[in-house]
């Protein structure tokens, strides 16, 4: 039996319609909003390559919170800029801290605003390697105390969640010890379980000054071409205490969503990142697509292949458009 009896078109006629029967639903409550956080007064630098992005002063950031909680977006994901890197990474885990200072000051003013920390060392290292080098190799073990460290500074600062991104073996279950053997058995891991060494990082890197001084991240990031091997990382860190698990990056990764999101019964997240954001920007700049179309119809993609939660550049700009009916 088909057509004329069957008329897919019948419930695409009208715009309430169409949203009633949409299956794939998109909201405000989706969404967290990346940050970079650097040391200085009244500074908000652009970023070239991320257009529309900053990197923000604590005293600028905190004002910027109150157009983020008036447009509904629930949850911030914090990153530091240090003024001082040395080999260790040691920055990221004082108590002064740039990030640790940018979650009392938004926490004491937007009590209710969700505030993720990134735990990981790369912006902090003179190298730019998300751990511990030695003779050219990156050391997993040694790297798991300076994680530990690190994520219970952010959380005495008074953080909502920690997301661990480095990909070292075992930092899900070292980081779950440490929180609670500190008293903090309440605080949510969001981890990155499935993220892949991807080309699509390189904004970002501008952003934060953290491309690798030698080699690349293959050592710890996955292999883009593997798809079973991320069932087994997320497996691994459900296993270790993981709250919520996160594939990054999200466009080009949408087949290990849904494959995750059909195994694991827990939040996924999906991480929409900075060359994703860049390249849509860069063709909305030259006129050869309609950003607001483009980014909606991308961040749709990341909720249909199964993600929960979205952290995106375009959070801002999506919640601005989620105001509005048919999208």
């Amino acid at each position: 039996m088909g057509f004329p009896l069957h008329r897919m078109r019948r419930l695409r006629q009208h715009a309430s319609l169409r949203r009633m029967v949409r299956e794939a639903k998109l909201t405000t409550d989706d969404l967290i909003y990346p940050l970079f956080v650097t040391f200085g007064n009244n500074k908000q630098e652009p970023i070239p390559s991320m257009p529309g992005q900053y990197r923000w002063s604590v005293d600028r950031l905190v004002p910027e919170m109150e157009n983020v909680c008036a447009l509904g977006i629930p949850a911030v994901i914090l990153f530091g800029i240090p003024e001082q890197k040395d080999e260790k990474g040691t920055s990221a885990l004082e108590k002064d801290g740039v990030v640790q200072l940018a979650v009392r000051a938004i926490k004491a003013k937007f009590p209710d605003l969700i505030v993720i920390t990134d735990v990981c060392i790369d912006e902090y290292t003179s190298h730019g390697h998300c751990g511990i080098v030695r003779d050219g190799q990156i050391l997993n073990d040694e790297t798991l105390d300076c994680l530990q460290a690190m994520a219970l500074s952010h959380a005495e600062a008074g953080v909502d969640m920690v997301a661990p991104s480095d990909m070292m073996d075992g930092r899900v279950k070292a980081l779950r010890g440490a929180l609670d053997k500190e008293g903090y058995s309440e605080m949510p891991i969001m981890a990155y379980s499935a993220k892949y060494a991807s080309a699509l990082y390189a904004p970002f890197r501008d952003a934060a000054f953290s491309s690798p001084s030698f080699g690349d991240r293959r050592s710890y990031q996955m292999d883009a071409a593997n798809a079973r091997e991320a069932l087994r990382e997320v497996e691994l860190d459900l296993e270790e205490g993981a709250d919520i698990v996160m594939v990054k990056p999200a466009l080009f990764y949408l087949d290990i969503l849904r494959r995750v999101r059909e195994m694991a019964n827990v939040p996924l997240a999906a991480y929409q990142v900075s060359g994703e954001y860049s390249m849509i920007k860069a063709a909305a700049q030259h006129n050869w697509i309609d950003e607001s179309s483009v980014m909606m119809e991308s961040l749709l993609s990341i909720k249909r292949a199964g993600a929960d939660l979205i952290l995106t550049y375009f959070a801002k700009e999506a919640a601005q458009l989620l105001t509005q009916h048919d999208l």
